[in-house]
């Protein structure tokens, strides 16, 4: 046997929590215009105290024209009134409180909406002026500044400036460009700015005194530009944070892995300055070290470049991109299952795991594919469609065998009803700005943000009071309903339930972990252990054929239903005493 991870104390929260991910338009809608909303997250909370989480994380709910569903933001103190107010906010902490989940909200630091205050007042004003200063924007290129400043591209497709209409009068009749890493309606901020810094800074106070626990931090390598702004010959997708690597045609600049406009080293002085407001907030709650956190959405490779965004005067998590790109392949994710420990340990930070969220395919639909494991920008319908029987048998176990990993989980909402993708979407209801940027070359990410069904009987699934939804359901989400499968012996959702049980009763998130040897390639075989207690065996079989169980095994838990006679079956998990 091979340890590559020690148990740990369990001081804080966040290092053993699952997280359960709430798109809010996405997950419930309690006023009946098809969009989810706070209330309607709040009224179904139940749900996932039932399911045994720790905490919930919201996708942004702020204040914004929604041209890239909320992560544009126009004002960082206030609640959108397609989702609520201020006080609904307030009704959700509280009630999440009650019922002891801890909740974080997202941060959308790199970029505001073109919408936001700052921004319009930067149109007006002219270049060199303060109100500029807070965005990048710079002269153009060519005799007459009719060419970008340099070569970026954006994440979701095109070029990544956009230049002030010249024709527009006042201030902005210059013709400078502002860059945009993401959509034209979303202008990065210069983090070398240090009004810029104050006005998080001041964000994460507000937020914090209305007892938030903790932050997503969106695209968190992403503040910190290279100096210059550097021509680069690479392209950055989706997600992963994968290149196409190559010189700039002038040669002058070197490609780098993440280029530069991501993962500079000056984002973590950043990160160590927002972790002492954090400190401000920390205390104690019935006499136990309470403190809340800052998670990474960074997409840096290798893991450990990853793990210089969680030592410990920065943040306390970041997400783990490898283990979510990964294939359906046993040694690959023994690969990246040690790397991420060894990696994650050297700086005692918590590992984390996650297989779906909002920004890729879900995986029961990925693990369906031809190549199971592969990352298309969304499915169309007219693409090679996933295997769905076989998709979710796959996510069952991929699920079970991640949840018994030590650290922290994330859970996408509707992963614990086997939700698949939505891949036969019409093109006319796309709203993601990636398939309109990309000349409708991508399908983009509304396939995965579709409303969630609740009851299957009911118009709309149950999501809204009209059975209104903001992107149509497939028909054949009614057999994934929650009222479906509530109660019902081997369904998804009890599997989730019974799983979430035994991994807080044994601690799981707290264990070591060692390889075990003996069995085939082509499975994945640890136990996880505590040293004050007993430990228990995962055995998830990535192969084409059936392995032989260990002869004195005791079953507490599996993927799918094992057949007898001491085979564990091709694309199944099975959790054993240990």
């Amino acid at each position: 046997m091979t340890t590559v991870h020690e148990p740990f104390p369990t001081a804080e929260w966040w290092r053993t929590a699952v997280i359960y991910q709430v798109y809010p338009r996405s997950f419930a809608d309690a006023d009946g215009d098809g969009i989810g909303d706070l209330a309607g997250i709040t009224a179904r909370l139940d749900h996932l105290a039932a399911l045994g989480v720790d905490a919930v994380w919201l996708s942004p709910f702020y204040r914004s024209p929604q041209r890239d569903a909320g992560y544009d933001v126009a004002d960082y103190r206030d609640v959108d009134p397609l989702f609520g107010t201020l006080a609904d906010a307030d009704a959700l902490l509280a009630r999440a409180h009650e019922l002891g989940l801890r909740v974080v909200v997202d941060l959308v630091p790199n970029h505001t909406s073109s919408e936001h205050v700052w921004f319009q007042a930067a149109l007006a004003a002219a270049p060199g002026s303060p109100e500029r200063a807070r965005y990048l924007f710079r002269d153009g290129r060519g005799e007459n500044g009719e060419l970008p400043p340099n070569n970026w591209t954006s994440v979701f497709g095109g070029q990544a400036w956009t230049r002030v209409d010249p024709s527009t009068g006042s201030g902005a009749s210059d013709g400078q460009w502002y860059l945009h890493l993401f959509d034209s309606s979303q202008p990065d901020l210069d983090w070398t700015n240090p009004e810029v810094r104050a006005e998080l800074e001041d964000v994460l106070r507000f937020w914090l005194r209305r007892g938030v626990d903790g932050f997503r931090v969106d695209v968190a390598h992403g503040l910190v530009k290279a100096d210059g702004l550097p021509d680069w010959g690479g392209q950055v997708a989706m997600v992963d944070g994968s290149t196409d690597p190559g010189a700039p045609e002038d040669g002058s600049t070197p490609a780098t892995e993440s280029g530069p406009m991501f993962d500079q080293d000056g984002v973590h002085e950043i990160y160590r300055s927002w972790r002492r407001v954090l400190d401000e907030f920390d205390g104690a709650v019935d006499g136990e070290r309470y403190s809340r956190a800052l998670v990474a959405e960074a997409w840096v490779e290798p893991l450990s470049r990853l793990a210089r965004y969680v030592r410990d005067d920065e943040m306390q998590q970041a997400f783990n991109f490898s283990f979510l790109t990964s294939r359906w392949d046993a040694a690959e994710y023994r690969a990246v299952i040690t790397e991420s420990l060894r990696s994650l340990d050297a700086v005692g930070a918590p590992a984390t795991w996650v297989l779906s969220n909002h920004d890729v395919v879900r995986h029961a639909s990925r693990f369906g594919l031809a190549v199971p494991g592969s990352r298309p920008n969304g499915l169309f319908a007219t693409d090679p469609q996933p295997d769905e029987a076989l998709g979710l048998r796959r996510a069952r176990a991929a699920t079970l065998f991640m949840l018994a990993l030590p650290g922290s989980a994330y859970l996408y909402q509707g992963e614990e009803l086997g939700l698949p993708e939505h891949t036969t979407l019409p093109d006319d209801v796309r709203e993601d700005p990636a398939y309109f940027r990309t000349e409708h070359a991508e399908a983009g990410r509304d396939g995965c943000r579709v409303p969630i069904p609740w009851a299957a009987g009911e118009p709309g699934f149950g999501f809204s009071p009209t059975g209104k939804t903001w992107l149509p359901q497939p028909a054949g989400w009614a057999a994934y309903a929650a009222d479906a499968q509530a109660g019902v012996p081997g369904s998804t959702l009890e599997l989730y339930r019974a799983a979430l049980t035994q991994r807080r009763r044994r601690a799981l998130g707290a264990g070591g972990l060692e390889w075990l040897p003996g069995f085939t390639d082509d499975v994945v075989a640890f136990r996880t252990f505590r040293t004050d207690a007993g430990g228990v065996v995962v055995l998830a079989n990535l192969g084409a054929g059936a392995v032989a169980l260990p002869a004195d095994a005791r079953v507490l838990l599996a993927s799918a239903e094992l057949p007898g006679g001491g085979t564990l079956p091709a694309d199944v998990t099975v959790w054993l005493e240990g």
